[in-house]
């Protein structure tokens, strides 16, 4: 069976989620190769094993660390030599997407973004995509080169699947263009205990109608009650109510949890881009003519002032 390339997102060696994802995908199409950059391979290793990688190649060096992108971009490209597989399976974040575009240049590849499935095809993997705001699906497959995709995260649930995850050395040599963009500094960000926001399984988000940055605390009340990522819509974002890191929508961040739940969110088209591939979606809003009740599986209309601190005592009460 042939072999299918992971990148690995990961801290230090603690391996995110959207990894584990990607090594089920990867193994309906091949045999998923783990590719881990930067340190922490002897942690990270167990948890690939665990969910399917086959082999993990890794590479520590501190260009990773110092300079952003092309190092990595470098890295993949020695794994595609040193493997030929039959697809390159990167997380779609902001680097991840420019990792996958780079290296599909440097193959002379065709590339697919933000899928959100993925299977086997007669002639390569077929990918899946929302397109249009989500109005539609898609399903997709490069005609040229190795296939470099990127995945959505919360795609798909992973699924752990022993391998041997034997560990193997990857020989990569930087080129010129690798140290063009250092890293001067770092400030750590703060963290709230809540869950990333592109990979939370529950979000809920909040809109105009929150009318305030000091209204958002029931916004996040609900969140916190529900073990959820806080979101906000451009209109909150763009007023200074709620950081512009917890956008959601076409120009902001793509979500797919399990839940969404939008508080005071209208739900123009620029929102629903950024929300629609979710699998249960509830609104709360007082206006019964707003455009995201078309779009709802359940939809509650009602001063949101009223509905989720009643929400958020009921989801508490329930859970004890």
């Amino acid at each position: 069976m042939a072999e299918v390339l992971v990148y690995v997102d990961h801290v230090d060696g603690a391996v995110r989620k959207p990894t584990l994802e990607l090594l089920t995908l990867a193994r309906r199409i091949g045999e998923p190769v783990a590719v881990h950059l930067g340190a922490g391979a002897d942690t990270a290793a167990a948890t690939l094993a665990e969910y399917g990688a086959v082999k993990v190649l890794t590479a520590d060096a501190a260009e990773f660390a110092d300079y952003l992108v092309v190092p990595k971009v470098d890295a993949l490209q020695a794994a595609v030599e040193a493997v030929s597989p039959a697809a390159v399976l990167v997380p779609s974040s902001a680097e991840g997407k420019e990792i996958a575009a780079r290296l599909a240049v440097r193959i002379g590849s065709g590339i697919i973004t933000d899928a959100v499935d993925l299977e086997a095809g007669d002639e390569g993997p077929v990918a899946t995509q929302s397109v249009f705001a989500a109005s539609y699906s898609t399903k997709s497959r490069v005609t040229k080169g190795t296939p470099v995709i990127t995945v959505k995260p919360n795609s798909a649930a992973p699924e752990a699947a022993p391998a041997a995850g034997t560990v193997e050395q990857l020989a990569v040599s930087f080129g010129e263009n690798s140290t063009g963009t250092k890293v001067v500094s770092r400030t750590p960000r703060e963290s709230t205990g809540r869950p990333e926001l592109t990979e939370a399984a529950i979000v809920v988000s909040g809109g105009r109608g929150v009318n305030g940055a000091e209204n958002f605390a029931i916004i996040e009340a609900l969140a916190d009650s529900l073990g959820a990522a806080v979101g906000a819509s451009r209109a909150a974002v763009d007023a200074g109510w709620y950081p512009h890191t917890n956008q959601v929508g076409q120009t902001g961040k793509s979500v797919s949890p399990q839940l969404y739940i939008a508080a005071g969110i209208s739900g123009a088209i620029q929102h629903r881009a950024g929300m629609q591939t979710s699998k249960t979606i509830v609104a709360i809003n007082k206006d019964a003519e707003a455009p995201i009740f078309d779009l709802v599986d359940y939809g509650v209309v009602g001063d949101l002032f009223e509905v989720v601190p009643q929400l958020t005592d009921e989801v508490k009460t329930r859970k004890g």
